[in-house]
């Protein structure tokens, strides 16, 4: 339990706030968008590697995490990402966009 605090402690201040780079960074690293899609076929780290590089070339994507387990893959962009790009790069990587999730 104690271990729990320090992190959310560590997370949500910065070490003296005197020189402001915890707080750029915080605005900086936060995406405007969130989407999660569902990918079929991914089995692998092969499939993780080709699906996050291929996202990761779509205008505007800052981050892409995979679940191989669920076949989820969320997307942090600066935008709402236009289905048919975000199709055609898990087309592209050698999978089948089947849906969005609702987040």
């Amino acid at each position: 339990m104690t271990e729990n605090n320090t992190v959310e402690t560590s997370e949500s201040s910065s070490c003296c706030g005197s020189c402001g780079t915890s707080e750029a960074s915080s605005d900086q690293a936060t995406p405007a968008v969130r989407e999660i899609f569902h990918v079929q076929g991914m089995t692998c780290g092969h499939c993780v590697t080709a699906v996050t590089t291929e996202l990761s070339k779509v205008d505007g994507v800052k981050a892409v995490a995979v679940d191989l387990g669920t076949g989820q893959v969320t997307v942090d962009s600066d935008k709402q990402l236009p289905d048919a790009d975000v199709s055609a790069a898990i087309d592209e990587a050698g999978y089948e966009l089947t849906g969005r999730v609702a987040v």
